[in-house]
C-alpha cells in the first residue's frame, strides 16, 4: 500500500456537530469506500468537529467492518478528534469489533 492515503475532512460536510446520520453515510460511499477499494489507506479528520453523535459514527464506520473486516481498523486514521469525538469513535469500533 505505497499509494497516497486520502484525507476527508469531515468538517466540511458535517459541520461542527457532526449529526447527520445521510451525510455520514454519503463520506462513507463516495469516499472511505473507493478509497479503501483502491488499496488506499484513509484519514478522517475530525478538526473543528466540536461534537458528534454515536450514530453518525455508526453510520461513518460500522459497515467498513462488516465489509472489510476488523483489519479495516489498521487502514483508517481518525485525527484531530477531541476528547468527545474520540469516546464515541472507541464505543463504535469496540462493538463493531466484538460484533464481527
Amino acid at each position: 500500500m505505497n499509494k497516497k492515503p486520502v484525507l476527508i475532512i469531515i468538517h466540511k460536510t458535517a459541520g461542527n456537530f457532526a449529526e447527520n446520520k445521510d451525510v455520514a453515510r454519503k463520506i462513507r460511499l463516495e469516499n472511505i469506500v473507493p478509497a479503501l477499494e483502491n488499496n488506499q489507506e484513509v484519514i478522517l479528520d475530525f478538526q473543528k468537529v466540536e461534537s458528534t453523535t454515536q450514530s453518525f459514527i455508526h453510520a461513518l464506520i460500522s459497515a467498513l467492518f462488516r465489509n472489510y473486516g476488523n483489519d479495516v481498523v489498521d487502514r483508517v486514521t481518525f485525527k484531530n478528534c477531541n476528547e468527545t469525538v474520540k469516546k464515541l469513535i472507541s464505543i463504535v469500533v469496540e462493538y463493531m469489533q466484538l460484533s464481527a
